[in-house]
């Protein structure tokens, strides 16, 4: 890109000072105009106006070149260079110049007509103005041609640039994500792991009170039998009363998200025996077995649940949905 701009620079500054040559050799002819029109001629024959860089010096060369004519009492065989400098000064509406090179064009039939050599440097100086015309034309579009590679290099750049910027912004959300998903790949596992754990305690330590006490209500056996099995229930019930607890309760934290902690903060002024009844009912026991453990009747069970569940509900922070869920 930088490359790009330093060329076009360079042909800029090349043909600054191409102009600035073509301009001492203008301003020596005029010079030379008042005292010796026929050597200013000359010297204008000489300059190959096909080498000229800028319609300017082109113009004030055509000028110079029909007032040169006219002082030697010349004739022009067309108007082409004349029309030159007219052209160009009433486009730049440069009025004492455009007026000067009327009255130039008007004399130059007045002359003399039959100079073969002034006629054929003149057509000779016609062939250059083309050939200038022709060279500057493809200039252009080869400065046309320079300025769109500049603008189409300038686009690629910028559009890999973009897509740089997007590449490292999609990498960027793509490790957010990865990480995003190794970490809820964790959470399940260690969800997981932990529900495991809380039904590997629910069935080793109170699969037996649930079903005792299932049969408990359910069996019509003798009274020996039913008071062998109340003495079992009553057993472990007092078991899991003194020592299970504790770590019921750390289960249901572990697997809940901390759930009773949150309960806890909440509700610091929340009774022991709601207490219990929350952490009994958050383990999954059934309303049979949490009235053995609590030494109460399924209907107050019930009606402790009711009023707990309101009690919580009209909480902000204990109404979250996996709290509630619980019940």
């Amino acid at each position: 890109m930088r490359g790009l701009i330093y060329i076009f620079l360079m042909f800029i500054i090349v043909g600054c000072s191409y102009s600035g040559g073509e301009s001492k050799e203008l301003d020596e002819a005029r010079e030379l105009l008042p005292n010796n029109p026929a050597a200013a001629l000359s010297r204008l024959n000489d300059i190959n106006i096909a080498d000229f860089q800028d319609s300017a010096t082109m113009a004030n060369w055509a000028l110079l070149y029909s007032e040169a004519m006219v002082a030697n009492s010349l004739s022009a065989p067309t108007d082409t260079i004349i029309n030159i400098a007219v052209d160009y000064y009433h486009r730049h509406d440069m009025m004492p110049e455009y007026n000067k090179a009327l009255r130039l064009k008007s004399l130059m039939t007045s002359g003399k007509s039959d100079n073969q050599l002034a006629t054929r440097l003149y057509i000779q100086k016609e062939t250059e103005f083309l050939l200038y015309k022709e060279r500057v034309k493809r200039e252009q579009n080869g400065y046309i041609a320079l300025l769109a590679v500049i603008l189409a290099c300038g686009a690629i750049i910028w559009m890999r640039q973009r897509l740089k910027l997007r590449t490292a912004q999609n990498d960027a959300l793509v490790a957010e994500a990865s990480a995003l998903k190794c970490a809820i790949d964790a959470g399940l596992r260690d969800k997981d792991l932990l529900e495991t754990k809380l039904h590997g305690l629910l069935d080793n330590r109170f699969a037996l009170i649930d079903s005792l006490c299932q049969t408990y209500y359910e069996s019509q056996g003798t009274k020996i039998e039913r008071k062998a099995i109340v003495d079992k229930v009553k057993s472990e019930i007092e078991s899991v009363r003194s020592d299970s607890f504790a770590e019921m309760e750390r289960a249901v934290n572990d697997c809940r998200d901390n759930i009773l902690l949150r309960v806890r903060q909440d509700l610091p002024d929340i009774k022991d025996e709601d207490y219990h009844l929350l952490v009994y009912i958050a383990s999954g026991l059934s309303t049979r077995t949490i009235s053995l453990l609590l030494d109460e009747s399924i209907d107050v069970v019930y009606k402790r649940k009711s009023r707990l569940k309101s009690r919580l509900k009209s909480g902000e922070a204990t109404s979250a949905p996996d709290i509630m869920s619980i019940f």
